[in-house]
């Protein structure tokens, strides 16, 4: 399919007004629905694909799956419909880039805004969820960041394509780097699936790259796969370690190691934010760090210079003499000298020594006590992360760890528990003990077919499964008893699975419609689901072959009961149409129609306006009831008028003359 120029008018309603880009399915455009006055983007089937009923359906899958999708963080989808061969879809126009975009020329982002981003992004996936909706094709394309900074997600395209896609030539090198392994295999998907893929857009968002890469498709699902991502942190320290710990936690190689749902990660993601330095705080790190140069200068070689100890405290003068002590005069003569007694101090100003020295001693102390204590840490809260995650952790903080094992419901290898709690200050060196999750305990489910539903939920809640239940008809099993279970009882299963129930609703019912006036292949048709038993009656009036009454009428019936029908059929013996002063045709017309043969006679008629009319008929109207068939006999009249001419009355005489009557002159 070429490229539509600007201007051109899509099904009398959206008018070009823009290329967007290329798809592997469709091209989009940017265009106005002159209907509503509003600005759209147009996504048109390739041309290519409009006669691959695969394609088409997957197609117009995106469009109802979206459709349904109404939530500030998801494409919102107006119109689906068919145009030039081909189908298109009219959603919301979203103005800004995609996280590719964004990635690929602004390069890794603040880890705040990164978490925000993908905290939206997991909102949609939740709303998806909550509805039954994976999209399987979570990357950083289909999320397009509008100009306020909200994320969009969009093209919910291969909602159930499956594995399916690994063969599509093109198709799979773009999204491959973002596979679950489940998927990568061809196995069933889940909403830990799209967790996992969203895990990868979280991973380069805060990295600039995706944690697996190779130059085929099919390498890069192996990795998926089998090969562990390198920690985030390697690639960018301001990754933090709380926040490196939800990355591969949303990583894991089996699902049932990730996050539960969207909810638990989301959680996991806002924890480990509110851990994340401010931009201030970190411009305050690095301008510290830059400054520890010029300290170290000036201290040496020793590093920074600590500030100088205070000046010791001035030595006691030493006591003046006492008695009689030699002295030396300038002439090497000795004589003695009487020293006057000391004067005697007063006691109170002795004790700033005291004090300084009890000082002294306390500091002494105190340094001792720092260099021989161990170091005080903070642990970092692990519960949450695996195993492998928690340890390391653990251990680069300087600790040692112990764990002990629990059966929970949390993912097998899951620590759920730490003592001393994270956020604690402890020894260097001192051992936390964690707690790992063995997974949920196995148990034997119990057979709970036949029983009442409340009887059934009671007992596989007592044993530590959760239940759901569904209903369905049954002309075998009791209204409200169990007819099946999944899984089956005695089967060996981790508690706190959920074991599905199919309680019964009785024999099913269909409602009875009303075939009355139908054919009977109408009524048949109609009234599938029933067994129909048909019969005759002959009826003068209705079209035979017509239904002319059922029982029951209307209301509801099991399936497979009896609908009773009768049909008119032409009844064998019938009345005999009057057609006495019709004429010949219209006659012969008339009890042909009524199944009658018909034979004429000719009688002689005196009157012209009986000539080709039915004077007379046998079997006569009136006379009961013949056999339809039977013989007709229709006597038409025939008017022939005289050939000679009638002779002509004498002239009649004229009339006597009166008396007085005057006679002419002669």
């Amino acid at each position: 399919m070429r490229q539509l120029e600007d201007g051109a008018v899509i099904d009398d309603r959206y008018e070009i007004s823009a290329h967007l880009g290329s798809g592997g399915m469709a091209e989009v455009y940017c265009a106005v629905d002159m209907q509503l006055g509003r600005k759209v983007a147009l996504k048109i089937l390739h041309e290519r694909f409009a006669a691959d009923e695969e394609f088409v359906e997957r197609f117009k899958r995106e469009a109802s799956s979206a459709a349904g999708l109404a939530h500030q963080h998801v494409v919102g989808v107006y119109d689906r419909g068919e145009w030039n061969g081909t189908s298109y879809i009219a959603m919301e126009f979203v103005s800004g880039r995609t996280l590719k975009q964004i990635v690929v020329e602004d390069g890794p982002l603040d880890p705040q805004q990164a978490v925000d981003l993908t905290v939206q992004i997991l909102r949609a996936a939740r709303f998806a969820h909550r509805r039954g909706i994976i999209h399987r094709d979570f990357k950083p394309q289909n999320v397009i960041v509008d100009d306020e900074g909200r994320a969009k997600v969009t093209d919910f395209g291969i909602a159930r394509a499956g594995a399916s896609d690994m063969t599509q030539t093109g198709s799979i090198l773009g999204t491959a780097q973002y596979l679950s392994p489940e998927q990568a295999q061809g196995h069933a998907v889940g909403a830990r699936s799209d967790l996992y893929s969203i895990g990868i857009i979280l991973y380069e968002l805060l990295t600039g790259r995706v944690p697996f890469e190779a130059e085929s498709a099919v390498t890069i699902a192996l990795k998926q796969v089998s090969e562990a991502p390198v920690p985030p942190s390697r690639h960018s320290p301001r990754v933090t370690p709380e926040l490196e710990s939800v990355v591969l936690r949303a990583l894991a190689k089996e699902p049932r190691e990730r996050f539960a749902d969207a909810d638990e990660f989301i959680a996991a993601l806002d924890a480990a934010a509110s851990r994340i330095p401010s931009p201030r705080a970190i411009a305050a790190a690095e301008a510290a760090a830059a400054a520890l140069p010029t300290a170290a200068a000036v201290g040496g070689a020793g590093g920074v210079m600590a500030p100088p100890p205070p000046p010791p405290p001035p030595a006691a003068p030493p006591p003046p003499p006492t008695g009689v002590y030699p002295a030396v005069a300038p002439g090497d003569e000795r004589r003695e000298v009487v020293a006057p007694p000391p004067p005697r101090r007063s006691p109170r100003k002795r004790w700033p020594w005291i004090l300084l020295g009890a000082l002294a001693l306390l500091g002494l102390v105190l340094l001792l006590v720092s260099v021989l204590s161990p170091n005080r840490v903070a642990v970092p809260p692990v519960v949450g992360s695996s195993i492998s995650v928690a340890t390391n952790r653990l251990q680069s903080e300087g600790f040692e760890v112990e764990a002990v094992r629990d059966n929970s419901d949390k993912p097998r290898n899951t620590v759920i528990g730490q003592d001393p709690q994270g956020g604690t200050v402890a020894d260097e060196g001192s051992t936390v003990t964690i707690t790992v999750s063995e997974g949920p305990s196995i148990v034997t489910v119990p057979d709970v077919v036949g029983d009442g539903r409340i009887t059934a939920r009671r007992t596989l809640t007592a044993a530590g499964f959760e239940v759901r239940e569904t209903k369905a008809a049954s002309a075998t099993v009791r209204i409200n008893r169990v007819i099946s279970q999944t899984p089956d009882g005695g089967d060996l299963q981790r508690a706190g699975q959920v074991v599905e129930i199919e309680v019964s609703t009785g024999p099913e019912t269909l409602p009875v419609p009303n075939v009355v006036g139908k054919t009977t292949e109408q009524a048949r048709n109609m009234l599938d689901g029933f067994e129909v038993a048909v019969q005759e009656k002959e009826d003068d009036e209705a079209k035979p072959g017509t239904v002319i009454a059922q029982d029951p009428a209307r209301g509801r019936l099991q399936r497979g009961a009896t609908v009773r029908l009768t049909v008119a059929v032409e009844p064998t013996q019938i009345e005999v149409p009057d057609v006495v002063g019709r004429s010949q045709n219209a006659a012969t017309k008339t009890l042909s129609g009524a199944g009658f043969e018909v034979v004429p006679e000719d009688v002689i008629v005196d009157s012209e306006s009986q000539d080709g009319r039915v004077v007379e008929q046998s079997p006569s109207p009136g006379g009961g009831k013949v056999e339809r068939g039977s013989t007709v006999t229709i006597s038409v009249g025939r008017f022939e008028p005289a050939t000679d001419p009638p002779p002509r009355p004498p002239p009649r005489p004229p009339p006597a003359p009166s008396a007085t009557t005057p006679t002419p002159a002669p």
